[in-house]
């Protein structure tokens, strides 16, 4: 069973009235983020720009990531989304052609991905897809098979947006470093869920934000950036907060930070800093290896529930190939969430897939009360 106190739940007023299963697009709303806002609104009225101070919380929100993905405050960049994160690392990479031009994507990657991927064919580059197998997992040796010696970049997600699968990012990663690629990864489906740990995962990249598994808004992320290769990467898409002295208002040069500030870019997201370091916090203190084990339970429970009722479920049943998403075939998606929504109950879908998405504030009778919900719906599971 999987117990979660009241306290827990009361944080979330969203669960007094539905039954909110849709991390996986957006963490429940709690009192903490929305007094975090009211507090960036009354230092702005009371203060005006309180500039030396939201610099400072910039730099609460840097360390709060980089504890999470246990990495070192220097090594990560504060972004506005992984869009921003991808576009800056790309920036830095030459894409020569009849060199290393090549960026290897999976093909469930975010679409951001691979927009941002082909916009380098501009500039030289040359992008090869992998497919995935008919269960939509995409195998280690398929990556493999694509990465060559003129690869520059492998981008691989860590948890599929549309499928649940959970890719063998470390595997990924060495089949890369073997020929010299250097590899990128999405964690936005998969950090503050489960455990994002850059001393093991094997990427140089690590690209995230705050607003699905760790409960604060849009408009805010981070990118993670391996220490030894900071020297050597030089990122074209820049802006004032990347600077080496942010203060120098200098516009004679371009000197970016020794740091992954270089990464960083214009005028930060202040509000949704206030909000992302509330968000980290909630999510620090229940920790991620609980929040993991609490997950994991609720979607074992929801899986041989869908089993039993002879859903197809797309998403694997072994926790070891899957995340904090639980996917579902439907025979009419859009349908089935618009019914779903009408006993209160929120999923979201991607393809013809229900995407249902627990946290750590879900218990064991949010799984139940879907599962019945489901059941009166069986016609739009396929």
């Amino acid at each position: 069973m999987s117990r979660v106190g009241d306290a827990v739940r009361a944080e979330f007023p969203i669960l007094e009235r539905a039954t909110y299963l849709n991390a996986c697009s957006q963490g429940a709303l709690s009192h903490r983020v929305r007094a975090a806002y009211e507090e960036y609104l009354a230092g702005w009225d009371a203060n005006g720009a309180e500039w030396e101070f939201w610099v400072e919380r910039a730099e609460t929100a840097r360390a709060g990531f980089a504890r999470l993905l246990h990495g070192a405050p220097d090594e990560v960049a504060v972004t506005t989304s992984v869009s921003q994160g991808v576009s800056a690392i790309v920036s830095a990479l030459p894409f020569e052609r009849g060199g290393r031009n090549r960026i290897v994507i999976g093909e469930y990657e975010f679409p951001t991905v691979g927009q941002i991927a082909h916009a380098q064919e501009l500039r030289g580059a040359e992008v090869v897809h992998v497919r995935p197998e008919r269960d939509g997992s995409i195998p280690v040796e398929r990556f493999a098979e694509a990465i060559d010696e003129r690869t520059a970049l492998v981008c691989c997600t860590a948890i599929s947006y549309r499928t649940g699968h959970r890719s063998d990012v470390a595997a990924i990663a060495e089949a890369a470093h073997a020929r010299g690629a250097l590899v990128l990864a999405d964690s936005y489906q998969a950090v503050g869920a489960i455990e994002v740990d850059v001393r093991t995962l094997g990427a140089d990249f690590v690209a995230g934000g705050t607003v699905k598994y760790l409960l604060a808004s849009a408009g805010l992320g981070f990118l993670w950036v391996r220490g030894g290769l900071l020297p050597e990467l030089l990122p074209t898409q820049t802006g004032w907060f990347a600077d080496e002295d942010i203060f120098r208002m200098d516009i004679s040069d371009y000197s970016p930070h020794a740091t992954a500030r270089r990464f960083d870019a214009g005028t930060p997201p202040v509000p949704n800093i206030y909000a992302g370091v509330a968000g980290l916090s909630l999510v620090e203190e229940a920790g991620v290896p609980a929040i993991e084990a609490h997950v994991r339970g609720l979607n074992t429970r929801l899986i041989e529930g869908l089993h039993e009722m002879g859903a197809t479920v797309v998403t694997p049943a072994d926790p070891a190939q899957r995340g904090p998403l639980v996917c579902v075939r439907s025979t009419d998606a859009p349908a089935l969430v618009a019914s779903l929504l009408e006993e209160r109950i929120v999923c979201s879908l991607r393809d013809a897939n229900l995407r249902v998405a627990a946290h750590y504030y879900n218990t064991d009778e949010d799984v139940d009360t879907l599962l019945a919900a489901l059941g009166r719906r069986r016609h739009l599971l396929a």
